[in-house]
């Protein structure tokens, strides 16, 4: 087979999946995107640049959909070259989030296009209406809705979609629900196993083993998206009543979601103003190694994950595939993988006590979690293990280029 996987930020969500494709030798694996800096073994990388950044004079709810279209566009001409040399895909896989591929059937309107449906903005009922202090203004509900038109029209035009979790397929138009099809990226099981011997060296030297009270905390930037104010006010309770506990938080000070505060160069600044911490209790890590992430999950009494209604992290998934408790928020994404006392512990995603008070009780009886953590890994063993959810997505693929054959 010939495959195309086009991802601006190579290899994204295709990491274990163009790699398998890749070691077939009767397979030509080509990468479109926008990294220079990334490589996969036998997958042929083709990098991008836009020609120029959008208008700063176009209409505000329009700024997004000018920027797909220029992604979309720098793509259009390698594909556009790949037909002048006689390279006709058997199929292209691609996430539509940046536009990319808004012009990939004009081009190849024959090709099966698998589409990556991650999220699908809505004004109700999902982030941006979630957090009930902060409601929200008119205008942003307008521009929220232009916001789709790149994912509208890249809906339409594929031939099936992916999403990794039902509740994620789910905030898609109805119309479309029948080609996508709900398969996760995978979850390494086989590398992510729990350790009991496993320690974590914090970066004064101090080594923390399975026996110490350690609690996590990751997100990929520390945000409201993602609890983090939450997680901040809770931690005051959680050293004043367990005052062995060690608190480890993992992430950036940029923006993935929402916006940076207005009093503050970023949130963790903002709610350090707002809740001093013991820095010899309470350490920033800042972004980890993958191995260090994975080895100071592997040492969590109570890994700590909070989300507003939105795409949910590999880190949740993977936190229990290391047999880590999680503590929940009672958000959508969360409540379709845990559900309360049998494979984890949910939470009041506003409720900083109710955070604190849960953490507090894991870290007072943790004989007494034992079971629910190693349920909590075999959930991802039963839906989400790496293997699995590969040879769904090759069955899916082979299934999309027999029709075309056909």
């Amino acid at each position: 087979m010939k495959i195309v996987f086009i991802h601006q930020n190579m290899p994204g969500q295709y990491k274990h999946l163009a790699a398998k494709l890749a070691q077939n030798p009767d397979n030509q694996v080509v990468f479109i995107t926008k990294r220079k800096d990334r490589s996969l073994p036998n997958v042929k990388r083709i990098s991008y640049e836009v020609a120029r950044e959008p208008s700063k004079s176009i209409h505000q709810y329009l700024y997004r959909t000018e920027d797909a279209v220029l992604h979309g566009q720098a793509v259009a001409r390698i594909l556009v070259q790949m037909r002048k040399e006689r390279f006709i895909p058997d199929i292209i896989i691609t996430h539509p989030g940046w536009g990319e591929a808004l012009f990939a059937k004009d081009i190849f309107p024959d090709t099966p296009l698998l589409n990556h449906c991650e999220f699908y903005y809505q004004s109700r009922g999902q982030d941006l209406d979630f957090d009930p202090s902060h409601p929200p203004e008119l205008d942003s509900i307008l521009r929220s809705r232009i916001r789709n038109t790149h994912l509208l029209l890249s809906l339409e035009s594929c031939d099936r979609g992916l999403s990794p979790t039902q509740w994620q397929r789910s905030v898609h138009p109805k119309l479309y629900h029948p080609k996508i099809t709900v398969i996760h990226e995978g979850v390494d099981t086989t590398a992510l196993q729990p350790d009991a011997n496993a320690t974590f060296a914090l970066p004064d030297g101090t080594v923390l083993t399975r026996q110490d009270e350690v609690v996590t905390y990751v997100a990929r930037n520390l945000e409201p998206y993602r609890g983090f104010p939450t997680f901040m006010r809770a931690i005051p309770r959680i050293c004043e009543q367990r005052p062995n506990a060690k608190i480890l938080i993992v992430g950036g000070d940029g923006v993935s979601y929402g916006g940076p505060p207005t009093d503050a160069p970023n949130w963790r600044e903002k709610m350090l103003a707002e809740v001093p911490v013991d820095p010899t209790r309470v350490h920033f890590l800042g972004y980890l190694p993958y191995d260090r992430f994975t080895q100071m999950l592997r040492v969590t009494s109570a890994h700590v994950y909070l989300t507003f209604p939105f795409v949910l992290s590999w880190s949740m998934l993977e936190a229990m595939a290391l047999g880590a408790l999680v503590i929940g928020s009672r958000s959508k994404p969360v409540e379709e993988i845990i559900t309360h006392g049998e494979n984890g512990l949910l939470v009041d995603f506003f409720s900083p006590d109710n955070v604190a008070d849960q953490v507090v009780s894991v870290l007072k009886n943790r004989e007494d979690f034992t079971e629910i953590a190693r349920a909590g890994r075999r959930t991802v063993l039963r839906k989400y293990d790496l293997a699995h959810c590969l040879k769904q997505q090759m069955s899916l693929i082979h299934s999309m280029v027999r029709g075309r054959r056909g």
